[in-house]
């Protein structure tokens, strides 16, 4: 009889556990983001300069416990702003929590290997080692996301950075 009660408080642990694991993961570190803490839509154009990109419906999601979870999604208004922007050569769009609906990063990533969608630099290395990418949708959408770029994957594992990035703060690995 005890071992009974000893396994059914254990399997209730492990089921306890596993349930607060995946709140923890999917909802409890994230928030909705206005479009004012978002702030202003840009991609950089070939000079480096940022070009403001028209948007509407901005939907938006950020956690303070990882760089690399912001997600948006939003409607380009007008295209003529990605004429001279830089591409994004490694775009690869990371999986949003599965209540964030609008973010479907198999469709981008499709979209983007296909040639169907185009993927775009909004930010370099900010923070340190974390690019933000913008995807233009043939129909119209505008896909977000952060991911490390090649400075970040280095100079994350402990190493020192690439020829051609920029000096990690103090602090960075």
């Amino acid at each position: 009889m005890i071992t009974r009660i000893v396994i059914s408080v254990l399997l209730a642990f492990a089921l306890l556990s596993g349930v607060l694991m995946w709140y923890l993961q999917v909802y409890a570190y994230y928030e909705e983001l206005t479009p004012a803490q978002v702030g202003e839509v840009v991609v950089l154009d070939d000079r480096a300069a940022p070009v403001r990109v028209a948007v509407s419906d901005l939907r938006a999601i950020d956690s303070d416990s990882s760089p690399i979870r912001f997600r948006a999604c939003m409607q380009i208004e007008d295209a003529s702003a990605f004429d001279n922007a830089v591409i994004h050569e490694r775009a690869e769009p990371l999986v949003a929590p599965g209540w964030f609906d609008c973010f479907d990063a198999r469709e981008v990533g499709e979209a983007l290997e296909s040639g169907q969608a185009k993927a775009y630099v909004w930010k370099l290395n900010e923070p340190y080692g974390i690019d933000r990418v913008l995807a233009v949708m043939p129909d119209g959408r505008g896909l977000a996301w952060n991911q490390i770029n090649v400075c970040g994957e280095v100079v994350f594992d402990g190493d020192p950075a690439p020829a051609g990035c920029p000096t990690p703060p103090e602090g960075t690995y």
